[in-house]
């Protein structure tokens, strides 16, 4: 018998995810069976159940595909001295889950998606331990890129880093759920707004 290559096997793995993924896009997670992943997929049962054995196991690969990209943008953002500011590091990760990566192109069906994956670890033990564990990694990357704004003379370092970290996530979250609830949100949108704010300044300073 011949020896299936790794590309091969990588290649159909993400040919599952990405039919998993329309199908909770569309249609959401629990009204969604294996055989609507079958059919998206164009596989046998036998192909996708080699990968993955449940819908939950497919939910939380794609919750770690998710947190892999960006994990990725701010490793790419560290080899910069200084790093990106916020806007422009906000804006390039978004536009990788929101745009550049969106299984089937629709944007506000992926970010509903993102919010069911939300809403998931309240009863998936699992799942939560997934997003919690990513979560401490991108907190844990921001207060990283923190530090590197104030070596650089970028940022006061009158406010935990961890303070800074949360609050910009909170901003990616909340626009995720913007773009799930209404769908009018563009990542030019927080780019800008996020210019903004940082071009404040106290009064009583200057």
């Amino acid at each position: 018998m011949a020896r299936v290559s790794q590309e091969h096997l990588d290649a159909r793995r993400r040919q599952i995810i990405d039919g998993a993924s329309r199908c909770f896009a569309r249609n959401g997670f629990h009204a969604t069976s294996m055989q609507d992943i079958l059919r998206e997929a164009g596989l046998s049962a036998g192909a996708v159940y080699r990968y993955f054995r449940s819908k939950e196991e497919l939910i939380e690969a794609i919750a770690d595909e998710a947190f892999s990209g960006i994990r990725a943008a701010f490793e790419e953002a560290a080899r910069h001295t200084p790093p990106p500011t916020p806007d422009v590091l906000l804006g390039r990760v978004l536009r990788r889950m929101l745009i550049e990566e969106v299984p089937g192109g629709d944007r506000q069906a992926f970010a509903r998606l993102i919010v069911q994956v939300w809403t998931e670890t309240l009863r998936n033990e699992r799942l939560a331990a997934t997003l919690g564990e990513g979560y401490a990694g991108m907190r844990l990357a921001w207060a990283k890129l923190v530090d590197a704004y104030r070596a650089g003379g970028l940022m006061d370092a009158d406010v935990p880093a961890d303070h800074v970290a949360r609050t910009l996530i909170a901003t990616a979250q909340g626009f995720i759920a913007q773009q799930a609830l209404f769908g009018d949100a563009s990542v030019e949108v927080i780019e800008d707004g996020l210019r903004a704010l940082m071009s404040m300044q106290d009064p009583k300073i200057s």
